[in-house]
């Protein structure tokens, strides 16, 4: 029992360092892998589950019911994964992004690709609804991945709102909460210089303000996903397509600079070479759809 439930908690533990590892690549989102690893709507439920009641089982002193109502464990394994994962790569991403953006965009591209299909044929039913909310899903996630990056801000009013906002999407599939960071124009400002140098005057009102998002917007995605289980999801898929974009790997990345600092203000997509850079990057394409292949293959032995 005991080794089949550190088993349990090792696997959402490895779940939480591929969701932190996603979130820290601006056009990936934690909420894809998420859904595609099966701990989407437990995720959800976990974190509506701060409510009264939570709170007047802890303030009784009743910590084994309040774990329980929680979810404590499964909450704690995933977000140390996740934690772990931040931590450790963000330095890394930098060093590949830099020296190999090419085949990380492909990887992710081949990712992120199949789980389209995966996470499109969850839909129990097409009708009009769920396809209306699919190619809004699309049009928005398309319409966010044009859209011109702000400046850096560091006030602390706009650091809770970063917070806010950037948790959502991270929890939400094909929004990555990195991506709409660099639009708010802060990427480099909290993922980069205050994760790498431990700038607490701008981590305490970013960790303030997503908590705070994460509770409130937790409550009304469980909403939806009772309510309207195949709109929902087909949003959520809408969301993924429309990120490609992003993550296509042969762009040019347009930049202004403000004040010391370059930022990227958008892209310009064209052809890739035939070359063996090409064939490498589709290697890396192919090698992240067979992930996500493997990945729902286990996931599906699993549950039989």
């Amino acid at each position: 029992m005991i080794i089949s439930k550190v088993k349990e908690l090792a696997v959402i533990f490895i779940k939480g360092i591929a969701m932190g590892s996603a979130n820290v690549i601006p056009g990936v989102s934690g909420g894809t892998i998420a859904l595609i690893t099966g701990i989407f709507e437990r995720l959800i439920n976990a974190l509506k589950s701060f409510d009264i009641t939570a709170l007047r089982l802890l303030f009784k002193g009743k910590f084994s019911k309040f774990a329980s109502h929680i979810d404590l464990q499964f909450l704690v394994a995933l977000f140390v994964g996740v934690g772990v994962a931040v931590i450790s790569l963000a330095r890394l991403f930098e060093v590949l992004f830099k020296d190999y953006p090419v085949y990380i965009w492909s990887f992710f591209f081949g990712l992120v690709l199949a789980s389209v299909f995966f996470v499109g044929k969850t839909v129990q039913k097409w009708h009009a609804g769920s396809v209306a909310s699919f190619v809004a899903g699309t049009i928005i996630a398309i319409f966010i991945s044009i859209a011109t990056p702000a400046s850096e801000n560091a006030n602390i009013w706009y650091l809770l709102l970063c917070g806010v906002v950037a948790i959502c999407s991270m929890i939400l599939p094909g929004l990555s909460g990195s991506f709409v960071l660099l639009l708010m124009g802060n990427y480099q400002l909290v993922m980069i210089d205050a994760i790498n140098q431990l700038r607490l005057d701008v981590l305490i009102p970013i960790a303030i303000g997503a908590v705070a998002g994460l509770l409130a917007f937790s409550h009304f995605l469980s909403w939806l996903l009772k309510r309207f289980p195949d709109s929902t999801i087909a949003l959520l898929t809408g969301f993924i397509l429309g990120s490609l974009g992003i993550l296509y790997p042969w762009k040019t990345s347009l930049t202004e600079t403000f004040g010391t600092k370059e930022k990227i203000v958008g892209y310009e997509w064209h052809l890739p070479e035939i070359s063996a850079e090409f064939f490498w990057a589709l290697t890396f394409c192919i090698l992240g759809i067979i992930t996500i292949c493997v990945t729902e293959t286990l996931a599906k032995s699993k549950h039989r």
